[in-house]
């Protein structure tokens, strides 16, 4: 999986990694159910939720449920910039014959 590459090759501490890692997998849980059973949405789904949480996590990070919670926010906010940027943008229109 992509996604716990992203989580394992990361450059922290091994604590940090491993608080990481469970932090991932406590959010992925609380998620998962939201994305489908396309295993595209939910590789995409796993790759923003790694990315989020490496967003938010230092060499410091030793709280799973802080990890958690944290990682579950950045995805959210990133997810509503992306929405609101879907939305700003103009739709292209097919000139009419």
């Amino acid at each position: 999986m992509k996604a716990r590459k992203l989580i394992d090759g990361a450059s922290f501490g091994p604590e940090a990694l491993k608080a990481i890692g469970e932090g991932f997998d406590a959010a992925w849980k609380t998620i998962e159910g939201n994305f489908g059973n396309d295993t595209q949405d939910i590789a995409k789904a796993r790759i923003r939720l790694a990315e989020a949480m490496l967003s938010i996590a230092t060499d410091d990070s030793r709280d799973v449920e802080t990890l958690k919670n944290g990682a579950l926010q950045a995805m959210a906010l990133n997810y509503d910039c992306d929405r609101q940027h879907d939305i700003d943008q103009p739709r292209l229109k097919m000139p009419q014959p």
